[in-house]
């Protein structure tokens, strides 16, 4: 039989009869009966605000109210932003291009959440508002501040703010994230930090000549992260097997949160631990069931080989016999066995 604890409201999820209270100090802290302790994760394995580990945004941490916003661009991302600017008590308003102009007055600044091919034209456009804006601003991570010249040309201060995080639709929760910011001057990228800190996120400034590099990282970390697992998920279902996405997500996870914790050093499997003969094996069964990634496995096996042996993640893992690498400098059996 299961008992509630004394001052714990909710679903009936307790203790069975007869075991030991939790006591100060073990599982609960002293004073506070009835609330749980849950762990601080760190921002690595948890990059999305976790309201146990991080603050809630102040009101205003500058002590001064930021501009009236005008947010350009009804798709995902403007969407999403429109929701943090609105739970961030900013005074804000979310409108499609073709209604640039008109979100434009009575706002000061505007953020351009636009195609990047479109940034020329819809700064042109919201800055022809009366009166005009000051700050004009877009959310593009390979464009550089130079597409919103148009903006500058009518006497507008240039920013940008682009939240390093996927975001699949427009419910996506920001919070958390880092956030590539750069202005034309102080101001601008003044603007760009407090508006980033104020929408949840966390602001790093990012040199202009960086732009693409940083953008590819971006797409390394991420899109191309999807492509991968599924060209993973198709190889598996290829084999009979059903849902191969649900079996491979539990790896894929792990597989993440470890190099978020170990970097290099999260590395196994065979190439890691100079496994040839099982190397060419799978080069085998990919050449006969999915010849279109044999290049791609190729390409990844060389730069993994680069990974494990180039002194700093350097290690040949011992086999224990059973498929279980050891994960050389940790000291503890890999949990992915032979993978």
């Amino acid at each position: 039989m299961v008992t509630r604890e004394p001052g714990v409201t909710g679903p009936r999820v307790g203790r069975l009869r007869g075991t030991p209270r939790p006591q100060p100090g073990r599982g609960r802290p002293a004073g506070s009966p009835g609330t749980p302790v849950t762990p601080t994760r760190s921002r690595l394995a948890s990059p999305v605000r976790d309201p146990q580990r991080d603050p809630p945004t102040p009101v205003d941490p500058h002590g001064a109210t930021l501009p009236a916003l005008a947010i350009i661009g009804r798709g995902r991302l403007g969407t999403a932003l429109a929701r943090a600017a609105a739970g961030a008590g900013l005074r804000s308003r979310l409108a499609g291009r073709e209604d640039a102009i008109d979100a434009g007055r009575g706002s000061e600044a505007a953020l351009l959440c636009v195609p990047d091919e479109a940034i020329p034209e819809a700064a042109a456009n919201v800055v022809a508002a009366i009166p005009p804006l000051e700050l004009v601003g877009h959310t593009s991570g390979a464009t550089g501040l130079d597409a919103l010249d148009a903006a500058v040309e009518a006497g507008a201060s240039a920013f940008s703010l682009h939240p390093l995080q996927t975001v699949p639709d427009a419910k996506a929760d920001l919070g958390g994230a880092a956030c590539a910011i750069a202005g034309s001057d102080p101001r601008a990228l003044e603007f760009a930090r407090r508006l980033a800190e104020r929408l949840g996120l966390r602001p790093f400034e990012l040199a202009e000549e960086h732009r693409a590099a940083y953008h590819a990282a971006a797409s390394i970390a991420s899109n191309f992260l999807v492509a991968l697992e599924e060209s993973a998920a198709g190889l598996l279902a290829a084999t009979g097997v059903s849902e191969p996405r649900e079996l491979l997500a539990p790896l894929v996870l792990r597989s993440a949160a470890n190099w978020s914790e170990r970097g290099r050093e999260a590395l196994t499997g065979p190439i890691a631990r100079g496994d040839a003969a099982t190397v060419e094996r799978h080069l085998d069964a990919l050449r006969e069931s999915a010849p279109e990634l044999v290049a791609l496995y190729e390409a990844l096996a060389e730069r993994t080989r680069e990974l494990a042996g180039d002194g700093t993640g350097a290690r040949a893992e011992p086999h224990d016999g059973t498929g279980a690498a050891t994960a050389t400098g940790a000291g503890v059996p890999s949990d992915e066995g032979s993978r």
